[in-house]
């Protein structure tokens, strides 16, 4: 009897785990009835296009013919003066309205941290405002707030004695409102990330710089700006990302012009695809574009992630 108990005991020892895997698994099949309508969406509306465009990019339809051209599409991406034209158009805009951005934004972000600032949630919330603005809302009020003949802005230049502007028919002026438009409607959106960064802070830190003599430029530089490291590299990753996928301000405010001076890479996919009928080129386009992105926000984090 008691070698019987004990084979007994033994199996039922070995059938336990057996049995807590079982009610382990029956517990996560909820979870992956909840998580499959999520699944489904993405497998549809992102991976299913996403592999269709690359294999559509080694693909020519000239002609109404769908034919295999292999990497001749990739080729003529080199061989295409429009392509080099709307990355020149994008890296300037990235050179010069994302820092600018950042700027304002991290300036704007410690200011509205401190104490002795009156009215900060209405600062903050009025700087925000802009973000919560359609794209395409936003584009066509500065539309109209940017035209040469009757604008509020050259209204304004007017009372000054400033001749009118063309705004958005000069290359030189177009691009210059092409990047006030996204600084606005970007920087605060920007702000908030960096303010809260900026509140996560501990005040010892600034009790302590303050001890050791630190005045408020030697603070900002020396214990600010490193311990809001990794919000920095966020808001730089991300501008650049958006910098570099501009399209909705672009086609509403100048629609790619002056002769191309506001072209940017996503606009000629766009034209390339949808008014040129050519579905391979756009998705080449598309590729080369997202590997590009790809290497410049790798080596973005490169740079600014914090030495060890």
């Amino acid at each position: 009897m008691a070698a019987v108990d004990i084979v007994t005991r033994s199996g039922e020892a070995r059938r336990a785990p057996t049995r807590a895997r079982s009610l382990q698994r029956r517990l996560q099949r909820p979870g992956a009835w909840f998580a499959l309508p999520a699944a489904v969406l993405f497998a549809v509306f992102f991976a299913y296009p996403l592999v269709i465009s690359l294999w559509q990019s080694f693909f020519s339809t000239r002609g109404g013919e769908l034919r295999w051209v292999g990497l001749d599409q990739y080729l003529r991406l080199f061989q295409d003066p429009l392509v080099a034209t709307s990355l020149g158009n994008a890296f300037l805009i990235l050179v010069i309205q994302v820092p600018v951005m950042i700027g304002v934004a991290l300036g704007l972000a410690y200011v509205l941290n401190q104490t002795w600032l009156r009215f900060r949630s209405g600062f903050r919330l009025l700087y925000f405002l802009p973000a919560v603005t359609t794209l395409v809302a936003y584009s066509v009020v500065f539309r109209v707030l940017l035209a040469t003949d009757g604008g509020a802005v050259n209204q304004l230049l007017g009372l000054v004695g400033v001749a009118p502007v063309d705004w958005l028919d000069s290359e030189l002026w177009a691009r210059v409102a092409l990047i006030a438009s996204i600084t606005w409607r970007w920087t605060g959106y920007n702000m908030v990330i960096l303010l809260a960064g900026l509140q996560s802070i501990p005040a010892e830190q600034y009790e302590a710089a303050r001890i050791d003599g630190a005045g408020r430029w030697a603070t900002f530089a020396r214990v600010v700006v490193p311990q809001l490291r990794p919000a920095i590299v966020f808001t730089t990753v991300t501008s650049t990302i958006g910098a570099l996928q501009l399209f909705d301000e672009n086609v509403i405010l100048t629609g790619g012009g002056p002769n191309n001076a506001t072209l940017t890479p996503v606009l000629y996919l766009y034209k390339v695809g949808f008014q040129q009928f050519e579905p391979g080129y756009a998705s080449a386009i598309a590729w080369v574009l997202v590997l590009l992105t790809g290497v410049i926000s790798i080596i973005q984090f490169r740079l600014l992630r914090e030495k060890k």
